[in-house]
């Protein structure tokens, strides 16, 4: 999960904020209840402000193309045959 952006956290608190003292004062309840109540719906609204802010868009990375000799797998095989390959050129300009 990404972790949430510094606008994510600013838009999500003030909406908490706000939204709390709008529905306390609209509502001008007393109650212990009443008050939990709008402080939940306060938190509800800020978490679904916080997610739906639109997060910032990640450049496209390109990637270099790997080195010649990254890209070259060579197998066992072709090792000995480079190899023997080697010996006979060399036992050839011994015979010269």
């Amino acid at each position: 999960m990404p972790r949430p952006t510094a606008a994510q956290f600013s838009y999500g608190s003030v909406t908490v904020v706000f939204a709390t003292l709008a529905m306390l004062l609209l509502s001008r309840t007393d109650s212990g209840i009443g008050v939990a109540v709008i402080c939940a719906a306060a938190l509800g609204l800020g978490l679904l402000v916080a997610v739906t802010v639109p997060l910032p868009k990640r450049p496209k990375v390109r990637t270099a193309p790997a080195p010649a000799a990254a890209r070259t797998h060579r197998t066992i095989e072709d090792i000995e045959i480079a190899a023997a390959h080697t010996e006979r050129i060399g036992e050839h300009s011994l015979h010269r």
